[in-house]
């Protein structure tokens, strides 16, 4: 009797991990494919050689601690696992992941597919914001975490995003203090959210007053309700211009700047594993459908923040509800228990949170009618938002952002669309006239990510 094919995990952040758990739990080995060489989402990502012995001062006693604890019981799970890190998962066809690992191809079979690949920072585009010394949030944590770097002396981290406050206590403890925080959101916009955040997530929202509050002791200076208006330099970043809410111009120098408006999805590998999508008004982005245990489809499960924005908690949660979907599944018994309807319950408050936190730290949409001609919005490309609005212009018929990608190659280059795609489908919808959700999302194309020209096509199913 053929043996049963394993469940396939596709990312080992705080949702495929917990999967991965529930499933070892139940006697069941998965296959994990990770593109990184550690397991960890950003939030969990693990610190380098470098930066582990400066763990306590970094993240606090308490909170490394608890990583390490963490990091123990994640390599336990691993070990029971068919752990496959530095491995792209690059496409998904007839119910197989094809990777590349070391130059080696692999096509992966599998009768249960879980994806758990997490978001990426959420970029508008601006002036000069692909100058040398300009990053995304995440980068700027990835350089600290990964790198054991600051990435600069005198440092802007700016944006609408919880990762900002968090990035900026993480810099200061580390001991920067030429550092501005320029925070877009609008006071009145925060207030305004307070109620809900604290109705669905109070510890979380008391984890953002705290960061505030550890800010101000050191001295940090914070800039309220102003809007990023350009980034400039000769050969790199020299300053950051902003307009602040009464209008004032400034001119902040620095050599490094990091900006971000929160989350946008990874969806690509869900769409061409037969995922169908809806558009969320309230973020104004569109993600993959998937039921309330992260079924998206006959053998597709859904976690994580390529699901539906959570935060981390509620990806761990949203992973360990996807494996006992996938197990009664796998069994054929009704997918109810206890836990099961308290994991639905949890997840879906923890994803309420980020939808009021989505007023808290609005994502500014409006900036794109604004953006100068000479702009560049896809940095692969070199695509400005002039060459976008030609197009849109130019097109005959229903204008959709795929048609626009055709005429002026935005989203073709390396990144895929990752830090174009936002900015591209604002600034279609602008130029116009019509609803952002009517013009339609980038359509996911394999490879997802680039992979080598020369690969070892014998590689086979290697499990």
């Amino acid at each position: 009797m053929t043996p049963p094919t394993p469940p396939v995990i596709i990312g080992a952040g705080p949702a495929g991990l917990a999967c991965a758990r529930a499933l070892v739990e139940a006697g069941i080995r998965p296959v994990i494919i990770e593109e990184g060489l550690c397991p960890g989402g950003q939030g969990t990502r693990r610190l380098s050689g470098a930066m582990t012995k400066e763990a306590t001062r970094f993240m606090g006693r308490r909170a490394a601690a608890e990583a390490s604890a963490r990091e123990r019981s994640e390599d336990q799970i691993l070990a029971a696992c068919d752990w496959r890190p530095q491995t792209l998962a690059w496409g998904i066809f007839a119910d197989r992941v094809e990777t590349v690992s070391e130059g080696r191809h692999d096509s992966i079979p599998y009768d249960q597919l879980m994806i758990a690949v997490g978001a990426t920072d959420r970029i508008m585009a601006m002036p000069g914001w692909t100058l040398p010394g300009v990053f995304s949030l995440g980068g700027a944590q990835v350089a600290l975490k990964t790198h054991a770097s600051l990435i600069g002396k005198r440092v802007v981290l700016a944006g609408a995003s919880p990762l900002l406050y968090l990035a900026a206590a993480q810099y200061a403890r580390m001991g920067l203090r030429e550092l501005t925080v320029v925070d877009t959101a609008r006071p009145a916009d925060k207030r305004k959210a307070a109620l809900g955040m604290a109705m669905t997530s109070p510890s979380t929202l008391l984890e953002g007053i705290q960061l505030l509050r550890e800010l101000r002791r050191h001295k940090i200076r914070i800039v309220a309700g102003a809007a990023l208006i350009k980034a400039s330099g000769s050969e790199r970043l020299e300053t950051v211009h902003i307009r602040h809410a009464n209008g004032a111009l400034e001119a902040i120098d620095c050599d490094a700047l990091a900006f971000g408006y929160g989350l946008r999805p990874e969806t690509q590998l869900a769409e061409l594993a037969g995922a169908d999508f809806r558009f969320d008004d309230t973020l104004r982005q569109w993600f993959p459908i998937s039921d309330a245990d992260g079924r998206a489809g006959p053998k597709l499960w859904l976690a994580g923040d390529s699901a539906l924005t959570g935060g981390r908690i509620a990806a761990a949660r949203s992973g360990r509800l996807a494996a006992l979907s996938m197990i009664a599944a796998r069994e054929n018994n009704p997918s109810d228990t206890q836990e099961m309807r308290q994991l639905r319950k949890s997840v879906s408050r923890l994803r309420r949170f980020q939808m009021h936190m989505a007023g808290a730290f609005p994502w500014p949409h409006a900036a794109a009618k604004d953006l100068p001609e000479d702009t560049i919005v896809c940095r692969c490309e070199r695509v400005s938002a002039g060459d976008i609005r030609d197009a849109v212009r130019k097109v005959a018929g229903p204008v959709e952002v795929n048609r626009v990608k055709a005429i002026t190659r935005c989203g073709m280059g390396r990144c895929q669309g990752r830090y174009c795609a936002q900015t591209l489908q604002e600034l279609t919808a602008a130029t116009s006239g019509r609803p952002v959700a009517d013009v339609g999302r980038l359509r996911a194309q394999a490879p997802v990510r680039p992979i080598p020209m020369s690969v070892d096509e014998d590689g086979g199913d290697q499990r």
